[in-house]
Parts: C-alpha cells; sequence; structure tokens
C-alpha cells in the first residue's frame, strides 16, 4: 500500500469514528488546561484509532499527534506521521461541519504525503510530493491573485492589529474557518486567496495542509518567509502564511 493510500483509507476510516460522535448532545468534553483548548471523547477515540492502525502498518515510523503524549523517539526515526485526529474540536464541539482529520506522512523534515477529511462534508483533500493536490481525487490549484489589498485571507482577528504590519493592517476581505487544516485546502483550491497565522503554531494543526497547499501551487512558509521544517523538538513553527508566489511575497514583505 503506498503511503497516500495509506492515509486517504485511514483519514475516512477515522472520519467514520469521529462521525458516531458528531452532533451528540451527551459528547463528553473537559478543558486540556493551560490554554490547550478542549478535547473530547471523539478526538482520543480517532486518536486511538490512528495510531494503532498507521504505526501498524508502519511500525518503524515516529508518531507526533496533538491528543499523545510526546516522547523522543520520533526524533531519532527517520519518518514520522504527524497528526490532528480533530482538527478544529471547537467547531465539532458547537455542530459546525468545519472540523477535519488532517494526517501528514514527514520523511527528513519535509511532508511527503498527506490527506485532510472532512467527514461531515465527505470531503477529502489529498496530496504527495510532487504529484499535485486534489479534492475528491480531482486536481486544483491555488488562486491567481498577486496583491493583498481586497484579497480574501482566512486568519483570526488578532492577525490583522496595526502592530502586526509595518504600514498598518492591508484592506483584505477576512474570513475565518477553526481548523488550519481546512485553512490551507482552501487556499489550495482557490476559494480564498491567502491564509496567514501569525503566532506561533503546532505542527499537527498544519503539517498535511502545507503539502496539499504547495502541491496546488502555493508558497508556504512560516510569517518570517522561512521554509517550514517538520519534526523539531518542540513541534512549532513561528506562524504560517500561505498564498501563490506573488501574493505571499507581498504578504511577507508588508508584515512587521
Amino acid at each position: 500500500m503506498t503511503d497516500l493510500h495509506l492515509l486517504t483509507e485511514a483519514a475516512r476510516r477515522a472520519g467514520a469514528i469521529a462521525m458516531d460522535f458528531f452532533q451528540d448532545a451527551d459528547l463528553r468534553v473537559r478543558d486540556k488546561g493551560d490554554g490547550a483548548g478542549p478535547v473530547t471523547e471523539a478526538d482520543l477515540a480517532v486518536d486511538v484509532f490512528l495510531r494503532e492502525h498507521l504505526l501498524n502498518e508502519r511500525p518503524r515510523h515516529g508518531w507526533l499527534s496533538e491528543e499523545t503524549e510526546d516522547t523522543a523517539r520520533r526524533q531519532v526515526t527517520d519518518s514520522q506521521f504527524i497528526v490532528d485526529p480533530i482538527d478544529g474540536t471547537r467547531a465539532f464541539i458547537e455542530g459546525s461541519k468545519d472540523w477535519a482529520i488532517s494526517i501528514g506522512l514527514a520523511h527528513e523534515r519535509r511532508i511527503t504525503a498527506a490527506a485532510v477529511y472532512m467527514p461531515a462534508r465527505d470531503r477529502l483533500y489529498a496530496a504527495e510530493a510532487g504529484q499535485g493536490a486534489t479534492r475528491d481525487g480531482e486536481p486544483i490549484t491555488c488562486a491567481d491573485r498577486t496583491e493583498i489589498d481586497g484579497a480574501t485571507v482566512l486568519g483570526a482577528k488578532p492577525n490583522f492589529v496595526p502592530e502586526r504590519w509595518k504600514d498598518g493592517p492591508p484592506p483584505i476581505d477576512r474570513h475565518f474557518r477553526s481548523s488550519l487544516a481546512y485553512r490551507l485546502c482552501l487556499v489550495a483550491e482557490g476559494r480564498f486567496d491567502a491564509m496567514i497565522t501569525l503566532r506561533p503554531t503546532w505542527e499537527w494543526d498544519i503539517a498535511a495542509g502545507t503539502l496539499i497547499a504547495s502541491e496546488a501551487g502555493a508558497r508556504v512558509t512560516d510569517r518570517r518567509h522561512r521554509a517550514l521544517s517538520f519534526n523539531s523538538e518542540d513541534a512549532m513553527t513561528d506562524g504560517i502564511v500561505a498564498a501563490n508566489p506573488t501574493l505571499h511575497a507581498e504578504i511577507t514583505g508588508r508584515l512587521a
């Protein structure tokens, strides 16, 4: 089984597990504390399934997941699964459809295969390095807008406060989705011009979406225009910016 087939098949099976909990009035939720946000029994069930299934298929790979206690083992492996069992947990709790199963496979610090599945929408984004990106099996391409003024941009309000920009925030059409993986996929398919997150960002939120957006023609870097590297010790990046290369350069050039 190829890496991409493994990831897409696992994502669909994980989605079926998550849907058993979706919009359940008795869903068990707790706060993880320290500002880490909520976790549900669905997050944990999906995490258990993915960890057992994927590592059974690739036992020598490392594992990094939002819902699994991190260990040093992944640091000495050549390849790692980087997983967010439910990216957009708050949306899941609220009954919104904008949450995703996000699975990236890293090799030597680069993502080589990725699947982002939206179970409530039955929508599957996927990519393999050098092979392009797809939505439900059809090729996708990012938008070609070159100017940030008037662009449709996915990002939370704090990204657009004046101190974040050299000459103040640009006049954009701002939108928001809870799932960072979904935001990257929406840029990949050209429904939005760009996405921006200027705070430190967990690798599991963006690993899969980064490859999908990149394979769709987007430039994806941290907020300082530096290439992203995965399986780092702290599992974090210095924000993320995704857009076609011309628009990306304008955005990063205007950031403070």
